[in-house]
């Protein structure tokens, strides 16, 4: 429990501080021609390098959550095996997966501080915002699970000082949802695009999308102005012109809408992997940009700290970081989570970037 919090006073300090200047993600979805359903995101954080890691969690596995007055709220007990990648704790799983393909992740919602962080008197039954994902995967395969499920527990925020959240969760059968706290209700909607990021509320990044009805792909059609003057592209892409290039919420949210939307569907799921990459390198929020010059954090590279890519279908976790840009994967098929232990690991084993020497021969 002291360990607890220690980790909490850490998450205030680190998340607390600055969420709405250092806080940032962006979440897509694609499929493939194979049937493939494949979830995307960056996580960004622009304050200071997190202490992020890999969990693997069994079957059988008890989870206790953990209230803001210290006390243990809900005990659970894993009823799927599960991968997920952490940040500062490893219950608080930020992306995760678990053996029936159900996807599900948090994202930072500063703002919307809706959820109430009082506990009720029955704290058996109490789940808090930030161990919501490991419940997710521990606990179900489908939506309509959780919501079911989502009646029989009181969700609360942990501390409103690390900030609110809402969530994304999606299905392989390519149905995703987001939740958001209204009014201290969890509220379930329909993600027809398949992309998330940020405040404001999800419905409002919907109906923004309609300011941009004017982008579409490769150039616009030429023009001719009073018959005199014949007006064309003067490069490829015109037919997005308008399109916003900032780092902020809405502006990625538009980005990413587009970009996932006219990206052409490959053949297999490991297609569609690298495609989100290719995608989700847009969004790679380089270092002092959301920094004045006397704020830029030492020790971190890229605000973006990792990327992670989720195949669906075939079981994969794929991930980058801001340190290795090297592509990893964690294939679930290849764990046995009746039998295995649980096990955490960092995500890189050194924050160095490798680089291959090409050799060539002299003769």
């Amino acid at each position: 429990m002291k360990r607890y919090f220690l980790i909490i006073a850490a998450a205030v300090a680190l998340w607390g501080v600055s969420a709405v200047d250092a806080s940032g993600c962006t979440g897509i979805s694609l499929s493939a021609k194979d049937g493939s359903r494949v979830v995307a995101r960056t996580v960004d954080w622009a304050a200071e390098p997190m202490e992020s890691g890999l969990v693997v969690v069994p079957r059988g596995h008890w989870h206790r959550v953990f209230t803001s007055s210290g006390d243990y709220g809900l005990e659970f007990k894993s009823i799927y095996g599960y991968v997920g990648i952490y940040a500062e704790y490893e219950p608080f799983i930020i992306e995760g997966v678990n053996e029936s393909g159900l996807s599900a992740g948090l994202f930072f919602y500063p703002g919307h501080e809706d959820l109430l962080c009082e506990e009720p008197e029955d704290s058996q039954h109490t789940l808090t915002d930030m161990q919501f994902v490991s419940w997710i995967l521990a606990r179900f395969s489908s939506i309509e699970k959780v919501k079911k499920g989502l009646k029989e527990v009181d969700l609360v925020s942990l501390d409103h000082r690390i900030g609110s959240v809402h969530w994304r969760i999606a299905e392989p059968s390519g149905r995703m949802v987001v939740v958001e706290v209204v009014d201290g209700v969890p509220v379930f909607y329909e993600n027809p695009i398949g992309v998330l990021t940020n405040s404001p509320d999800f419905p409002w990044h919907l109906k923004n999308l309609n300011n941009y009805i004017n982008i579409a792909p490769g150039n616009a059609p030429d023009a001719t102005l009073n018959n005199k003057l014949r007006l064309r592209s003067l490069g490829q892409g015109s037919g997005m012109l308008g399109l916003p290039g900032d780092f902020t919420s809405p502006s990625r949210f538009v980005q990413a809408a587009f970009f996932s939307s006219t990206a052409p569907m490959g053949n297999t799921g490991f297609d569609a992997v690298t495609q989100a990459f290719h995608i989700l390198n847009q969004f790679d929020i380089p270092i002092g940009a959301q920094h004045q010059e006397s704020m830029v954090p030492e020790g971190l590279p890229s605000a973006t700290q990792f990327t992670v890519a989720i195949d669906q279908k075939g079981m994969k976790l794929y991930y980058r970081t801001a340190w290795n840009s090297n592509i990893r994967c964690v294939e679930l098929k290849g764990i046995d989570f009746k039998n295995c232990k649980y096990q955490i690991r960092p995500l890189d084993q050194s924050r160095v970037q490798p680089v291959e020497i090409l050799k060539w021969h002299n003769s």
